[in-house]
């Protein structure tokens, strides 16, 4: 059975036809995710929902643990994850409203741990290519068939928030060619690949941050605006994407990890082999 993880705000899993909906606490080596996963079904496909912010959106981007996210999720065997996430448009042409599928990210984050790895095992994976082309390309699908105004590739450049961009920041940013900004897909996306999760992010533009003469300054009342009317879009999206999903992998996702290992085999202690178990027990037993 295929397992889809939707990593978003928490109303996500209220889709039509999801049946045997039930929370799952999980302990991870690194301490507690952002909330319990919600386990259904929908069709032949496994769904595993957790809200980045946890319920009643009470975790800063920068607090969120997104090493324990990621670990649920491979503890769950969760093969594919979809990041639903607000993001502000660096663009004219990704109005509020829109949907953007981006293929690459720029890390402008300062203070978040990006690995699972270290304390006596190093791994290095690629991330020349962050997001799986096939995932991403059935969700531009599927965001196209549900009726979004939808941009296929792009980069998301990801900060450290809370506080919105300076216009000044708004500006250089512009100037480096990003095409949206948010605060939450890094590391995560460094970290399902760290964890052979294949993964792609439904961006969801709710304003034009503060480069835009025409436009008011982000604000939150206008951000949450914009997210409630998505959620219903979010959700179709979501309905369409998980039939066209692939049943299998062939992905270079799915072995991230093959070629990735420096430090000899024999040197990584038991602990670091317990720590990181369901990560590295194909390879290092």
């Amino acid at each position: 059975m295929r397992i889809v993880g939707i990593i978003g705000g928490s109303g996500l899993y209220e889709l039509q036809g999801l049946r045997d909906v039930h929370s799952i606490k999980i302990e991870t080596p690194w301490g507690d995710p952002s909330d319990n996963f919600l386990v259904g079904t929908l069709d032949d496909t496994k769904m595993v929902f957790l809200p980045r912010h946890g319920r009643g959106h009470r975790i800063m981007p920068s607090e969120i643990n997104f090493r324990a996210n990621i670990y649920g999720m491979k503890k769950l065997g969760v093969q594919w994850i979809i990041s639903v996430s607000a993001v502000g448009s660096m663009k004219e042409e990704i109005a509020p409203g829109n949907v953007v599928i981006p293929s690459q990210f720029f890390d402008h984050t300062k203070r978040r741990i990006s690995t699972f790895f270290g304390d006596g095992i190093v791994a290095h994976v690629s991330m020349a290519d962050p997001v799986c082309p096939d995932l991403s390309h059935v969700l531009y699908k599927a965001s196209k068939k549900a009726g979004a105004t939808v941009h296929n590739g792009g980069i998301y450049i990801c900060i450290e928030g809370p506080q919105f961009s300076s216009r000044a920041e708004s500006n250089i940013y512009r100037n480096w060619g990003v095409d949206v900004i948010g605060m939450t897909n890094m590391p995560e996306v460094k970290l399902a690949r760290e964890a052979e999760i294949c993964y792609a992010t439904l961006a969801l533009s709710t304003d034009y941050d503060c480069w835009h003469e025409e436009h008011d300054d982000v604000n939150v009342n206008d951000v949450v605006m914009t997210l409630t009317r998505n959620v219903e879009l979010s959700k179709r999206i979501i309905r369409e994407v998980i039939p066209i999903i692939p049943d299998r992998r062939s992905c270079i996702c799915s072995n991230a990890l093959e070629n990735a290992f420096i430090t000899s085999k024999e040197t990584i202690s038991d602990e670091a082999k317990r720590r990181l178990g369901i990560l590295i027990e194909r390879y290092i037993r």
